[in-house]
């Protein structure tokens, strides 16, 4: 009976386990980055303020496993190709969210990148016939979405602003290239480090910003404010090396349609903040809406392991 048990609900690892653990972290860590995001570029170039982010995070975290844990340096295929990925992560994913933020509100930002677990399906859909999402899978992710867009439909009003429509152009490419980066941030290279590999995509995402701030940002009037100062550190340090670094690791360790459910979090935790906060609006909608997302994310995760179930049930 416990080997029949065992072959159907194979023992969970410490590495899965521990990805689990980093992917509910980076679903309340990230929802917090949206906020902070916007403290920062308010005050500061966003393309600049997104490099000098990135730079040093990668720098931190490359220069720890090179010069501490001894890591072999990366080979040049290897550098180039975590350069390709940070590119699309960073330098678009995250570079444009940050020019977006001048224009649109946090809170918006993240109903927006929310949709990057459909843009993965549907990518995963087109390219990649070896892990293709059920219906479960994919209805719970449209059920989630719905409930993201509840959450924010009080305040849908704000589209007829140009500024916000191009900011939200902007998101919707950047969530675009989050994707794509993701996909391929999961190939992960033979008996590489997921840790060095996400150090190395934030220094190259850092360093390809500057000639897009070389091109878009107002450099001329830089002003190093308090608001600056701790938006960078919080970002560098919680942002960038905590949480991009557990998003690569689970990356690595699940597939990425469970991996990529933190997107429907994070803007119910960036609602919560501006509630404490800034005293936003926290009604009885936004709670029913809360509780759709859930039940989506809830049916992602149990179609995923019902196809699992069969997979071993088929051995």
């Amino acid at each position: 009976m416990n080997r029949i048990t065992s072959s159907i609900f194979p023992p969970v690892k410490k590495e899965t386990a521990l990805a689990y653990f980093c992917l509910a972290s980076i679903s309340l860590i990230w929802g917090t980055t949206f906020l902070v995001m916007r403290i920062g570029v308010t005050h500061f170039p966003p393309f600049l303020f997104a490099a000098i982010r990135q730079l040093a995070a990668g720098s931190l975290l490359v220069g720890f496993f090179l010069l501490i844990k001894g890591e072999k340096f990366p080979s040049l295929t290897t550098l180039r190709i975590q350069a390709f990925r940070g590119f699309l992560m960073i330098t678009c994913g995250n570079g444009l969210v940050s020019w977006a933020e001048v224009f649109v509100t946090s809170g918006l930002a993240a109903i927006i990148c929310s949709t990057m677990p459909i843009m993965v399906i549907l990518i995963n859909l087109s390219i990649n016939r070896n892990e293709q999402p059920t219906w479960l899978v994919t209805f719970g992710s449209l059920t989630s979405l719905a409930g993201i867009i509840l959450v924010f439909s009080e305040f849908l009003s704000d589209f007829v602003n140009p500024s916000y429509r191009v900011g939200i152009l902007l998101i919707f490419t950047a969530t675009l290239t989050w994707a794509m980066g993701s996909i391929l941030t999961k190939r992960t290279i033979e008996n590489s480090n997921p840790f060095l590999n996400a150090g190395l995509q934030m220094f190259f995402g850092g360093l390809f910003c500057l000639p897009f701030s070389l091109a878009f940002d107002n450099l001329h009037h830089i002003v190093w404010t308090n608001e600056v100062f701790f938006a960078l550190t919080y970002l560098i340090l919680i942002g960038s090396i905590t949480g991009f670094s557990m998003y690569v690791y689970t990356l690595s360790k699940l597939p990425i349609t469970i991996a990529s459910l933190y997107s429907y979090i994070n803007p119910l935790v960036a609602v919560v903040l501006g509630w404490l906060i800034l005293d936003e609006k926290l009604n009885l909608k936004i709670g029913i809406a809360f509780l759709i997302t859930v039940s989506g994310i809830y049916l992602v995760n149990f179609g995923y392991q019902q196809q699992k179930k069969k997979q071993y049930q088929s051995l």
